[in-house]
């Protein structure tokens, strides 16, 4: 029926276009997860919406993006001609306030436009003179903005040209259980005009409907949006003017007289404006949303009764460098964990507001590296309920590498704790390691991917379906991961099962790397058996950073590092141009990670670029525009990249390699240099916590090591500072140990 319809109307055949469009991948039984689809119907619906919206009204003040993006002046320009739809590919930069504990995440743009509920309208403030001058932040070429977070995590924003000046400050705060944005502004201009809070029919990604606007006094001054949130302000100001989407936008009526205090838009673009007199001299507003619709139903009806953020940092790995930018982008970094962990780990407050498997284990990682266990074993802890009766760990259909994280991380949590798996931990892990060895390919003679798990959608963007080894280097990890577990908490037995399926697996993926033709491999590990070495092969970098199931320097190994420096950076950083289009600043990371093993000081320029690419208030987007250093794809703030932000500092103070632990491989040559004392701790390892205080003295420098031993390293301690001959301690261990070198 379909392909008579599109035949008599004269439409391509979408079947036979589906059909030609699945060759280019492996066979597969799942070609597309319905999660994924979904979520991209739902973001170009917005895209569709925003051709018709935006370039049709460029009399319009719209956000940053937008207003970079559509301008042929600058870098981020875009042509529109062919373009299916319209949506923000250029500066996918924003950052999310919040209080702990709390899953409700607003979010402020480059320019301090706030969006205060998820996927919602927003708020925007401007000046405009009485003599018609304007003066808008997302037209500003120049603008200030900060991450505070020494009292808790408010972005503010500054600007200020020709005699106009502005700052605005949001926060998130939780007052009597009462959870409210705060949007706090100041502004000033030389001349008598008006200081605006204006409310907008879009966010970062584009059009998000206005229907109707309202505004009251009583029993405060307060606009009622859409009939259900108020937007409350703490002074009445001097004029409201409300617009609907013929009229234009509310910016048009500036010097008009107020008329209505109430508007419907069919089309759903209405606007308003809240006016305060500005008479030459600065004046301070404050408005408010509540945020209580935004909860998950389950939490509507409690009051907040959360910690504060001094209280939940308690006890975390603190770093002490004197590279204040490399300090502080730390700190934020764990303050972004703990914010998008708040009750299930996002990967981001807005794009990725939903929950992977990948992302969740990885940044669990981070989080037990920087001692939040806590908070891990509670995360950990609803991992089983979302297991499928087959053992499958499913957040997206047709991805193959959740359960080999799902039992990495587990096993990660039980040897850093030293803690007993609960039962229904020990379970899930057996049935998810079944399932792995059930996925499995039957291993028919001359398969080159024989043994390996099935074609799988790119979890990491690597390319169409395919028999990739980013899952197949996981799947072994979670197969090492129950043997270990089970051996000591159920038995020998089973353990011995499992040791079994992980270890074949491994020859079966080693033997497939081998019989990859040499024109194809370049002695490199590509993405998968079929595939030439290109950017996909960052994914087989696994088996070295985070999994070790590769020695330190493997041959392979460095070479795709090598070729992957060589072909795939740009800017001194790593650029995947598969769907992501961009620089990755968690994959530059990666690599870093892999030459820190190697002891391949390149390291250090990797980070140094990692650093320089963060946004003003320290977030990294998922991918990162070659031009603009704006985000070009995912969430704003990614919570992966933040992860691998924190694994990098803690793996340059403490690493584990096999039975040991090397103290200070990694530490900056210059911070020795500095003269300061350099700390990191405490953060869990394998044999109990540990902090580390490095002091270098006129010729020689100290190292003192404070534990809660466990255990002994049963191959010791390597000291391994930078310039230093490497110290070995293979005896007397004690909890504060001093050691010159």
């Amino acid at each position: 029926m379909i392909k008579r319809a599109a035949s008599r109307y004269g439409i391509i055949d979408p079947i036979s276009l589906a059909a030609r469009v699945r060759r280019f991948a492996q066979p597969s039984e799942v070609q597309e997860p319905i999660e994924l689809l979904r979520a991209g119907i739902i973001f170009h619906a917005r895209g569709l919406i925003n051709t018709r919206a935006i370039q049709y009204n460029l009399d319009w003040v719209w956000p940053y993006w937008v207003e970079k993006q559509f301008n042929p002046n600058d870098y981020s320009f875009i042509p529109r001609a062919f373009s299916f739809s319209h949506v923000n590919l250029t500066h996918r930069n924003w950052t999310a306030v919040g209080v702990p504990d709390v899953p409700v995440y607003p979010i402020v743009d480059p320019r301090g436009m706030l969006t205060p509920l998820y996927d919602g309208w927003s708020l925007d403030c401007w000046i405009i003179s009485d003599e018609g001058v304007t003066f808008f932040p997302s037209r500003q070429e120049m603008v200030e903005q900060e991450l505070y977070v020494e009292s808790g995590w408010e972005v503010m924003t500054r600007c200020e040209e020709s005699g106009f000046f502005l700052e605005s400050r949001v926060t998130a705060r939780a007052d009597d259980g009462n959870l409210r944005a705060v949007l706090d502004v100041d502004g000033k201009c030389e001349h008598p005009g008006w200081l605006i809070v204006a409310i907008r029919p879009y966010n970062p990604e584009g059009i998000q409907f206005i229907e109707n606007i309202e505004y009251q006094e009583r029993p405060e001054p307060f606009m009622l949006i859409n009939r259900h949130t108020r937007v409350t302000f703490d002074q009445k100001p001097g004029k409201v003017l409300l617009s609907r989407y013929a009229e234009g936008d509310v910016l048009q009526k500036w010097d008009t007289p107020e008329t209505v205090r109430k508007v419907h838009c069919g089309v759903g673009m209405a606007t308003a404006a809240a006016m305060f007199r500005l008479n030459g001299e600065s004046r301070h507003v404050s408005v408010s949303v509540d945020l209580e619709q935004d909860l998950p139903p389950r939490l509507k009806k409690r009051k907040y009764q959360g910690c504060t953020w001094a209280e939940c940092l308690d006890g975390v790995a603190r770093l002490d460098i004197p590279d204040h930018r490399i300090q502080s982008l730390y700190d934020t970094a764990l303050r972004t964990l703990l914010l998008l962990s708040a009750d299930d780990v996002f990967p981001g407050p807005y794009t990725y507001r939903r929950f992977w498997f990948r992302d969740a284990c990885l940044m669990l990682n981070a989080m037990m590296a920087a001692n939040f266990m806590k908070r891990a074993r509670y995360n950990i802890n609803r991992f089983p309920r979302r297991q499928k009766i087959s053992g499958y760990f499913q957040s997206q259909e047709g991805e193959w590498d959740s359960n080999g994280q799902v039992l990495w991380i587990m096993d990660r949590y039980l040897t850093l704790s030293g803690e007993k798996p609960p039962g229904k931990w020990l379970k899930a892990m057996i049935k998810g390691a079944d399932w792995i060895e059930n996925k499995r390919i039957d291993k028919f003679p001359g398969l080159r991917h024989a043994g390996l798990l099935p074609p799988g959608f790119s979890a990491e963007h690597l390319g169409p379906n395919d028999y990739y080894y980013w899952d197949d280097f996981w799947g072994v990890a979670g197969l090492n991961a129950a043997a270990a577990v089970t051996r000591k908490f159920e038995s020998a037995f089973t353990a011995d099962r499992f040791q079994r399926y992980a270890d074949d697996f491994s020859r079966c993926i080693f033997d497939t790397i081998a019989s990859i033709p040499d024109n194809k491999s370049q002695g490199c590990i590509p993405a998968s058996p079929y595939r030439r070495m290109d950017a996909g092969a960052i994914g087989s970098l696994a088996a070295d950073y985070p999994l070790r199931l590769t020695e330190p320097g493997d041959e392979r190994i460095m070479n795709t590092v090598e070729f992957l420096m060589e072909n795939c950076f740009f800017k001194g950083a790593f650029f995947q141009d598969m769907i992501h289009s961009g620089i990755n600043a968690y994959l530059t990371i990666d690599i870093a990670q892999t030459l820190l093993r190697h002891g391949d000081p390149r390291y250090l320029e990797l980070i140094e670029t990692v650093a320089d690419l963060a946004s003003p208030t320290g977030q990294w987007p998922e991918a990162i525009h070659p031009l603009t250093g704006g985000g070009c794809m995912g969430d704003g703030q990614h919570g992966w990249a933040a992860s691998e932000w924190v694994m990098m500092i803690r793996n340059l103070f403490v690493r584990e390699e096999n039975d040991r632990l090397i103290i200070g491989s990694g530490v900056f040559p210059q911070w020795l240099d500095s003269g300061r004392l350099l700390r990191f701790g405490p953060t869990p390892t394998a044999y109990g916590n540990i902090s580390v205080t490095i002091e270098k003295m006129q010729d020689a420098a100290d190292v003192v090591l404070q534990s809660d031993w466990r255990s002994e390293p049963p191959e010791g301690i390597e000291i391994r500072l930078p310039g230093y001959p490497v110290k070995k301690i293979t005896e007397n261990f004690h909890s504060t140990m001093k050691v010159r070198i």
